[in-house]
Parts: structure tokens; C-alpha cells; sequence
């Protein structure tokens, strides 16, 4: 395991179950006020109250965030295990992959909800979908490495080489979609 493995674990835990506390806290104030304006409302684009109360808010039928609280407590959990060098097994590993699988597919398909349909960014959901990203990418690569995913020792070396660079990659595509989304905006054009 990357020694930053379980700091990435704790501390991007931390961070998701924070955005997603301020995620259920400004839900509570939208419905208790409608017209409530969020700290996070920064302009046409970049606006929490735009996107939390959709119907992508509540994907399964209760708020998005109720997920991030539960499914951050655990990596939190992990993470601080791993820092105090218990040695989990090998299913508690394979685990939090498929929970993190689970979290990025849901996060690829907010965002392009977000960018796409709801057309507003959320700073709340952005530093989830950061830490999501980072959290998977990590988790995988430890995974494969350490031989937990067996998928040949090629892979393991491949991915262990590029860890920062499927970061990196995903970050720049997400920036990427984002910028060219809003140029007009960005640029002072529209």
C-alpha cells in the first residue's frame, strides 16, 4: 500500500463527510425557506441552490448526501485503521473498491447531470467528486499492486507508474468539460 493511502482514505474521507454535512444542512435551509440564498450561490454558474433541490439531488429517492455521510464515515473508518497499520483483509480492500466504483460512476453521472442538464456547479459536489476521484484512483492502484485484484503483474506495474496520472488525467478531463461548458461565461462572453 502507498504510505499516502491512508491519508488520502482519512483525510478525503473527512473532506466528502464535510461537503456532504453542508450539502444536508443547505438542503434543510431550501426547504425551509425556498428563497433561502446558500453561501455556496456564487453566480449563475457556480450555485449549490441550483442543483439541490433537482431530481438528480435525490437520485435513489432520498438526498444525494445521506450517501456521502455514510459511504465517507466508512473510508474515514479505513483510513484511520491503515494509519494505525491494522492489517484488514483482503475482502475489506475488494470492498471499498466496489463502494469507490460505486462512488465515481455515481459522481461521472452527477457531473454530466450538472454540466449537461441542470447546467449549474455545485463547490459542495465538486470537492466530493475531488476526493471521490482521488480516493478510487488510490484504492485501485493499491489494489492492483499489492496483488488483492489480480489482473497480472504488468497491470500492477503499469498502474502503480501512472497512480498520479489517472489522478491528474481525470482532474484535467472534469476541468476540461467545465471550461469548454461555460468558455462563453469564463471568458466574459455571455
Amino acid at each position: 500500500m502507498s504510505r499516502a493511502t491512508p491519508w488520502i482514505l482519512t483525510v478525503g474521507g473527512g473532506l466528502g463527510l464535510l461537503a456532504s454535512f453542508e450539502l444536508i444542512v443547505d438542503k434543510l435551509a431550501l426547504l425551509a425557506d425556498p428563497d433561502a440564498v446558500l453561501s455556496c450561490d456564487i453566480n449563475p454558474v457556480v450555485s449549490c441552490g441550483s442543483v439541490i433541490l433537482t431530481e438528480q439531488g435525490s437520485a435513489f429517492g432520498f438526498a444525494n448526501p445521506i450517501l456521502g455521510l455514510v459511504g465517507f464515515a466508512v473510508v474515514i473508518t479505513l483510513g484511520v485503521l491503515a494509519i494505525a497499520k491494522v492489517e484488514l483483509p483482503r475482502w475489506v480492500w475488494i470492498g471499498l473498491n466496489i463502494g469507490a466504483l460505486f462512488g465515481v460512476a455515481f459522481m461521472i453521472w452527477l457531473m454530466l447531470q450538472s454540466l449537461y442538464v441542470i447546467g449549474a456547479l455545485c463547490p459542495w459536489c465538486m470537492l466530493i467528486w475531488a476526493v471521490t476521484i482521488l480516493i478510487f484512483w488510490n484504492v485501485t492502484v493499491d489494489n492492483l499492486v499489492s496483488g488483492r485484484i489480480n489482473l497480472g503483474s504488468g497491470v500492477a506495474e503499469f498502474a502503480g507508474a501512472l497512480r498520479w496520472f489517472l489522478v491528474a488525467g481525470t482532474y484535467l478531463i472534469i476541468a476540461a468539460l467545465i471550461f469548454v461548458r461555460w468558455m462563453d461565461f469564463w471568458l466574459g462572453r455571455g
